[in-house]
């Protein structure tokens, strides 16, 4: 006898868990967002843009989520903490954080000035240290553990000649805090894992998937490194993201999981 489960597949039910999900307008925020609801899980669901907002809650509905809405960005301790009472509020708890907000601002060093380096740091490290630590409190008041996903980036570990100083920075930065968080939270039941996507298809890469001259040099350039030999679809997320909600990933922590088709393997 090995102890495998005789039901493999419960392991990924997220069915009846509550989840926020922050930036939930955005590319990596709406696939997680229909996934969960997809799998059964109650939403909480915040973005700065109120109509996106509005649709993806609705997407959300239609797959038979209960969803609550929250306007806004987690930009203070203050905001962070009210996100986590109102889940609390409406739902009664809090299993599954997603911090999908974040931003990116692309300029060579000496062409950026040091308040766009600080406002995209941030953006994607102060407010996922935010976020971890409102949710985490509550987790850990609650004393049935939970999971914490964190949205990272090849460029984490990747440098890139383009401009990117402040992103990679800000990337690698997130990754400190999912390897620190695993460790500290290990006994506790909570897990902090992050997803590390390359390019995959989204509103703001839509560019790259035409036909067009500057479109196909730029792709060949870039798929030349990645093993797969195609960009990433909102569907590769979606399986990495169920799997680190889950109870499938309860032994895994503080890992930066790599969506990237192989770019960062050679």
């Amino acid at each position: 006898m090995t102890g495998a489960p005789t039901d493999p597949l419960s392991l990924f039910s997220v069915a009846g868990k509550v989840a926020i999900i922050t930036g939930s307008s955005g590319a990596f925020g709406a696939v997680a967002a229909e996934t969960l609801a997809s799998a059964g899980a109650k939403l909480v669901l915040t973005a700065g843009k109120a109509k996106e907002l509005a649709e993806i809650a609705a997407e959300c509905r239609t797959r038979g989520a209960e969803v609550e809405e929250i306007s806004g960005r987690p930009t203070s301790e203050a905001v962070c903490d009210a996100i986590v009472a109102k889940a609390v509020e409406r739902f009664g708890r809090v299993d599954i954080l997603v911090v999908a907000s974040g931003k990116n601002d692309v300029a060579k060093i000496v062409d950026m000035a040091p308040e766009r380096f600080l406002e995209l740091m941030d953006a994607n490290v102060t407010q996922s240290w935010l976020m971890s630590r409102a949710a985490g409190r509550q987790m850990l008041a609650q004393g049935e553990g939970g999971k914490i996903i964190l949205m990272s980036s090849a460029r984490g570990l990747l440098g890139h000649p383009a401009g990117y100083t402040a992103y990679c920075a800000s990337k690698s930065a997130v990754d400190g805090i999912t390897r620190a968080l695993g460790c500290e939270w290990g006994p506790t039941g909570i897990t902090v894992n992050a997803i590390a996507p390359t390019v995959f298809r989204s509103p703001l890469t839509a560019w790259m998937f035409g036909d067009d001259e500057r479109a196909t040099t730029t792709r060949a350039g870039f798929l030349a490194r990645v093993p797969k030999g195609r960009l990433g679809e909102p569907a590769d997320l979606s399986g990495p993201l169920l799997f680190l909600a889950s109870r499938a990933s309860d032994f895994y922590t503080g890992h930066i999981l790599y969506a990237d088709g192989g770019y960062t393997a050679g």
